[in-house]
């Protein structure tokens, strides 16, 4: 679930930080009795088509400090030797499950999974991660701080084994932001712990593609549970190898946040952007292309920008690099233009649009306005 940053990624506006009062405040949605999470975790994995990745994750989990009580696999119609794959880790393992759900989208796997777990409190990972060793310990010891804690967020870190994944990081992934505990980026579905009844609260996962996981994080923050945040508790996390690849996935995302009517979050900052360059297009054409600077500048303070935020303690050979410089712009374009690409396709899909629209509707309980 590669979309939980992606506002910060393509608008340039401040990651999702939640309410900070959070952390703090005593007003707070329904509480389970002593719901402490050293007692019994259910690890929940949606997986499709991950029969190249799968080793490490199950690998990563095997070595954690402190084990899951379960892990459910839910595949959403593999077919690519990933069910044998993990059929054979099951009987290797007595705490793991897998659930064939056939076509089941991230968000419906990880509710399925939910929906046939054991316990009150549900860690959640994704296929194509690997964890920390002490992820889980991590996780558990934030919520066991304070017994009203509803959610416990992780951190994240990219796989940045290329000049490339290294410069789509800094493109579209937000940067750590200082949490109560340290600096984290996120949240990220994919390194979060939950209470049952949290999940239950909220409606679970909404049946989307992208954006899932984010409509999550908003509805639990809006009835009030309270959040923490574990800066150690850290999984790597594969992103995108190739431009063409970043494309295509960018330009789901951008489809599926227009059927959910989320422009808002992402398409209308971007169209903004390049609303305020358009005279400036404009005069290029009709007097001198010397007036392409001006956008082209625009653009550069972006990407500088992007650059300087994610320096992260790295010196001025790393942020002045020219090559990363002109990376980072490319990458960035690419972006731009799966965002209107695929707001484009999303107008022309009406009856997807309109299922979307439906479920999003009944998940808010208005399905007859």
């Amino acid at each position: 679930m590669e979309k939980s940053n992606l506002v910060d990624a393509v608008s340039g506006v401040e990651p999702w930080r939640g309410n900070e009062e959070d952390s703090s405040r005593a007003r707070l949605g329904p509480q389970v009795e002593d719901p402490r999470p050293e007692e019994r975790v259910s690890l929940i994995i949606p997986v499709r088509d991950e029969a190249e990745t799968i080793r490490p994750l199950i690998e990563s989990i095997q070595r954690q400090t402190r084990q899951p009580d379960e892990v459910i696999f839910v595949d959403g119609g593999s077919r690519d030797g990933t069910i044998d794959l993990l059929r054979q880790a099951c009987k290797q393992n007595s705490s793991f499950r897998l659930i064939e759900a056939r076509q089941a989208l991230p968000g419906q796997g990880r509710n399925i999974g939910v929906a046939n777990s054991l316990f009150d409190w549900i860690a959640f990972t994704d296929a194509g991660n690997r964890l920390e060793s002490d992820w889980l310990e991590q996780l558990i010891l934030a919520a066991s701080v304070d017994p009203d804690t509803g959610i416990v967020c992780g951190n994240f870190d990219p796989v940045t084994d290329s000049f490339f994944t290294q410069c789509a990081a800094v493109a579209y992934l937000s940067h750590r932001v200082p949490r109560e505990n340290g600096l984290v980026r996120g949240p990220f579905i994919a390194s979060s712990l939950v209470r049952r009844d949290v999940w239950h609260a909220v409606g679970g996962f909404p049946e989307l593609r992208a954006a899932e996981d984010l409509i999550f994080f908003e509805e639990i923050e809006r009835k009030g549970y309270k959040f923490k945040w574990a800066p150690k508790a850290t999984v790597h996390w594969e992103i995108r190898p190739g431009l063409w690849s970043t494309f295509r996935r960018f330009l789901l995302y951008s489809c599926v946040n227009v059927w959910a009517n989320r422009q808002n979050q992402w398409h209308y900052g971007v169209a903004r952007l390049y609303l305020l360059g358009l005279p400036f297009f404009i005069l290029a054409a009709w007097k001198s292309a010397w007036w392409l600077l001006v956008p082209f500048m625009a653009l550069s303070v972006r990407v500088g920008r992007r650059l300087w935020l994610w320096r992260e303690g790295r010196g001025l050979l790393w942020l002045l690099n020219p090559l990363r410089f002109a990376y980072v712009l490319v990458i960035t374009l690419t972006l731009d233009l799966a965002t209107f690409s695929g707001w484009f396709a999303a107008i022309l899909k009406r009856s997807e649009a309109k299922r979307i629209k439906n479920h999003m509707r009944t998940r808010r309980g208005d399905r007859n306005q």
